[in-house]
């Protein structure tokens, strides 16, 4: 089918997207229980599952994971049994709205402001859903590649259900190239794909210097404080520049890829002009080729109902994000010492680690990578360029590792204005449309050239 017959085919196929997009919006798949009701994570898959099994998926089933979420898993043969065999990847489950007061629209229900759609998940990842979707449907029944899908439940709370059900089962998801629709271009209409990720540790750090609490005025001053003993050890994890500064992990690393420009990187976090940016290496230095040390979250008195008392316990959760070429392990050991050696006072300090996920750097040199290459020029009308995400995907690794000789290509329709696990989360629908025609061109240029 030509370029100008398909770009005709989803664009008549849009109206349906947004429909469906906005179903799917309104299904508040968190996959939190204390949050939300697992009920809805279970709608939101069989949602998937069904919308699957409408597109010849003939064999689609939810699967259960390890930590109780839902994958949708299904396949679809094309006429040659010869010919390769694609997976495609999304997940239905969402991050929570945070501070719903801070939205500018509803966060579960699907409105257009200035040409976006808004919502949570709009683009994280619901909106690459209805890539996948669309793209096939524009294809119809000249679909001609072999194909896999699998739909994750339970990515963005991090508890590895799909990544345990992998290696369990790896005849299951077996395919030539892996398409992991999670990710996105370097801006609206600049096409780009994925090729470096950043592994994450996140770790909680308790501080305990008393039994209870001490009034401040009759022993402050001698008495330890576990709350100032914990701002003294996370103050020791950035330098005056604002570089990340764990004892043994490096961070003079350099990006080797496409830059980004501070001016451009401002208006995709929101900065005015003159803010600071952190760091003595460039935007995409410090972003995808070093660790960055993020304090998520502290536990200690509030101002409102503090007492003249000197806090006996204190802890922080931390997020350490790792390049590629630094293990988990390595990220992990380095930090629990880190943490343990600068703690004042002899205070008690304990860390336990929440989760561990490895970083991830693509091959870029298989036949899967130059369709991809010719796919996006031709819907974008640009070349494409390659991006380092500072975000993590564990599931890369997982299939590298299950998957040795299988390409895996990261893409989507998250580009940095979708504000993707911030309130007022939006998707561009020309990208939806955009990346849906460059996943068909894919399919036909990729089965092509693997003959």
């Amino acid at each position: 089918m030509s370029d100008v017959d398909l770009r005709e085919r989803i664009a008549a196929l849009m109206p349906q997207a947004r429909e469906e997009l906005s179903e799917l919006v309104t299904i508040r798949s968190v996959a939190d229980p204390r949050q939300f009701p697992p009920e809805e994570c279970l709608r939101a898959a069989k949602w998937v599952a069904d919308r699957f099994a409408g597109l010849g998926f003939g064999d689609v089933r939810l699967a259960e994971t390890a930590d109780g979420s839902n994958a949708v898993i299904g396949s679809r043969a094309c006429a040659n049994a010869d010919a390769p065999t694609v997976l495609l990847y999304a997940h239905y489950d969402v991050q929570p709205p945070l501070d719903e007061q801070a939205w500018h629209t509803p966060p579960f229900r699907l409105t257009e402001v200035n040409d976006r759609w808004y919502g949570r998940g709009a683009a994280d990842c619901k909106g690459n859903i209805l890539v996948h979707l669309t793209a096939l449907r524009a294809l119809g029944d000249g679909v001609p590649v072999n194909l896999k899908v699998v739909v994750e439940g339970s990515e963005e709370q991090g508890t590895g259900g799909l990544e345990s059900f992998v290696p369990a089962h790896p005849d299951l998801l077996r395919a030539d190239t892996i398409l992991i629709c999670d990710t996105g271009n370097a801006a609206v209409g600049r096409p780009a794909v994925t090729v470096s990720l950043r592994g994450t540790v996140n770790v909680v750090v308790a501080v305990a210097a008393l039994t209870s609490e001490l009034h401040s005025g009759v022993f402050g001053g001698a008495a330890p404080d576990a709350l100032a003993a914990l701002v003294a050890m996370l103050a020791t994890l950035r330098d005056e520049q604002g570089n990340t500064t764990v004892q043994g992990l490096p961070n003079t690393q350099v990006w080797p890829g496409a830059a980004y420009p501070p001016e451009q990187f401002r208006h995709d976090a929101g900065l005015p002009n003159e803010a600071a940016l952190l760091g003595d290496g460039t935007v995409a230095d410090m972003l995808w080729a070093r660790t960055a040390l993020t304090i998520l979250g502290i536990d200690c008195p509030r101002v409102v109902g503090s007492a003249a008392a000197i806090a006996p316990r204190a802890r922080a959760r931390l997020n350490l994000r790792i390049p590629p070429g630094v293990t988990p392990e390595q990220a992990t050991a380095a930090l629990v010492r880190h943490l343990k050696e600068v703690a004042p006072w002899q205070v008690r300090v304990t860390v336990d680690v929440e989760t561990a996920g490895h970083p991830f750097r693509a091959a870029t040199t298989g036949p899967a990578y130059r369709a991809m290459s010719d796919a996006m020029e031709a819907a974008y009308g640009t070349p494409m360029t390659e991006l380092g995400q500072g975000g993590s995907i564990p599931l890369c690794t997982v299939f590298a590792n299950t998957y040795p000789e299988a390409e895996i290509i990261l893409i989507g329709v998250e580009e940095p204005l979708t504000l993707i696990h911030a309130p007022n989360e939006s998707v561009d629908p020309e990208e939806i449309a955009d990346m849906a025609l460059t996943e068909a061109l894919f399919l036909q240029i990729y089965s092509a050239a693997r003959g």
